[in-house]
């Protein structure tokens, strides 16, 4: 068994990871608000992020993280929307100013 350090400095490393990641992710969000207001698309479309989950969570084979992935994906995913419809209403805002 690995020591309790070791499993949380390793913890440290995968959050770190999942820091970028996230980053990344939302800036790409970012973009795909802005191509959603020049557009007229509204942010939520919901069968793509049911085709999203599904792709990615049938490709968790551990049965006991299946459920949680699929949280973390609508996490991920409400996340963004809520992101993209700030960068969205700020656009608004500075073109009624």
């Amino acid at each position: 068994m690995r020591e309790l350090k070791d499993l949380r400095n390793e913890i440290n490393e995968i959050d770190a990871e999942m820091r970028e990641l996230f980053t990344k992710r939302m800036k790409t969000a970012k973009e795909i608000a802005e191509y959603k207001a020049e557009n007229s698309l509204p942010v939520f479309d919901e069968a793509r992020e049911r085709e999203v989950i599904e792709k990615n969570a049938s490709l968790i084979s551990d049965e006991a993280l299946y459920e949680l992935y699929v949280e973390f994906l609508k996490n991920n995913m409400a996340l963004s929307r809520k992101y993209q419809n700030t960068i969205i209403e700020n656009s608004r805002k500075g073109r009624d100013e």
